[in-house]
């Protein structure tokens, strides 16, 4: 074996060993910090309403918790056992008090005894998901009660928790709900589809896709519109807007060339790249939008109504209208769309971008990436 690769198979051992003991030395200072907040657990006065809360906040929480018990020695077990694995945990020994917390301060999760005197966890559960819909309630439940606690979830309740518990059966519980509230966020701001009427002069929201009424859809993303006269308005949808991104160039058609469904018959250039959609209807070029030529950043407002892109005097409307997609039929292939471009794509154009926005423009992929996105849902 050679003195360099003994030497480098030395440094990579040491780098290991390095990387091991910063993240050692990370944890341990991370465990005293959160051990130190233990300490000192603040007792917040917040009036005659709520005189038993206790506060432990640490650094970035993983979540805000509120636990709601009549024992202190379940408080305390949550407390030290939650904190001490990076969430921040307010307790309070009655359901009025969480009810007036709930109403002034935002957690995540409210983790409620079901046996109480004054307010059980039943009433707790309701008022909360009442009040504040967007915590999830978690029951606290000794054995006799278990199926209470399952009727609980009839009102909202997310799930429930066993007592007596072990720290190891708690932190594993804990982490599965916060997954589980994780994805259903994640799930509800995905981008909205929906059919609109806006003015063409409002722009249409980052996070939303707009469909306007009576507009035809095509699988490669191109819209059509039939005029009072019979003719086809042809342009791009908003979803290609929105995954194109800035556009610097539109390779128009010819006037009066005569084109096949299926058929070039536009294409968008950006940084010298090519993309071209098919037309979704056969017939004759009869117009071109010389206004959108002029200034292509009309797209930026919307790519529909009056920034089409051409028109044609369409040859077989009937039946090749039947084969787009119109009203919910166009917003389920949307959301199907997106859905499969937030699985396959969302990570490389997030690198590339180098933010969170999930539909960030395509214009900064390399160009392997960028060809495979645009062969993924425009060159079909």
């Amino acid at each position: 074996m050679s003195l360099f690769v003994l030497l480098l198979i030395v440094l990579i051992i040491a780098d290991v060993l390095i990387r091991i003991f910063i993240k050692k030395y990370e944890e341990s200072k991370l465990r005293k910090e959160r051990e130190a907040v233990l300490a000192e657990v603040v007792n917040v006065d917040y009036g005659k309403e709520v005189k038993t809360l206790k506060r432990a906040e640490v650094q970035n929480p993983k979540a805000r918790i509120l636990c709601v018990d009549d024992e202190d020695v379940v408080l305390d077990s949550f407390r030290k056992i939650l904190v001490l694995d990076g969430y921040s945990v307010d307790t309070v020994n009655s359901g009025p008090e969480a009810i007036t917390l709930v109403q002034s301060h935002h957690y995540d999760f409210v983790f409620t005894d079901l046996k109480m005197p004054e307010m059980d966890g039943v009433e707790v559960t309701k008022t909360i998901k009442h009040l504040r819909p967007d915590i999830d309630v978690i029951i606290i439940t000794g054995y006799a009660t278990v199926e209470s606690a399952v009727e609980c979830m009839k009102y909202g309740a997310m799930d429930y928790v066993q007592k007596p518990f072990t720290e190891d059966e708690l932190l594993d519980f804990t982490k599965k709900c916060l997954i589980k509230r994780q994805e259903r966020i994640k799930k509800q701001l995905k981008p909205r589809v929906h059919i609109s009427h806006l003015p063409e002069t409002e722009k249409i929201g980052r996070g939303e896709f707009s469909i306007p009424g009576g507009v035809f859809i095509s699988e490669n993303h191109c819209w059509a519109a039939i005029t009072e006269e019979g003719a086809a308005r042809i342009g791009i949808d908003d979803f290609a807007k929105k995954i194109v991104g800035k556009i610097d160039n539109i390779e128009f058609p010819n006037l009066g060339m005569t084109i096949k469904k299926g058929q070039t018959l536009f294409s968008l250039i950006q940084k010298n790249r090519v993309i071209k959609f098919a037309s979704p209807l056969s017939g004759q070029v009869k117009a071109i939008n010389n206004e959108l030529r002029e200034n292509i950043d009309l797209l930026d407002i919307t790519p529909y109504g009056k920034h089409w892109i051409c028109t044609l005097d369409a040859d077989n409307l009937e039946s090749e209208l039947a084969e787009l997609k119109i009203g919910k039929s166009a917003v389920a292939f949307y959301q199907e769309e997106i859905d499969r471009y937030l699985e396959t794509f969302k990570d490389k154009v997030k690198s590339a971008n180098g933010t969170e926005g999930s539909f960030s423009g395509i214009e900064n992929l390399e160009d392997k990436d960028w060809y495979l996105v645009a062969g993924s849902f425009f060159e079909k």
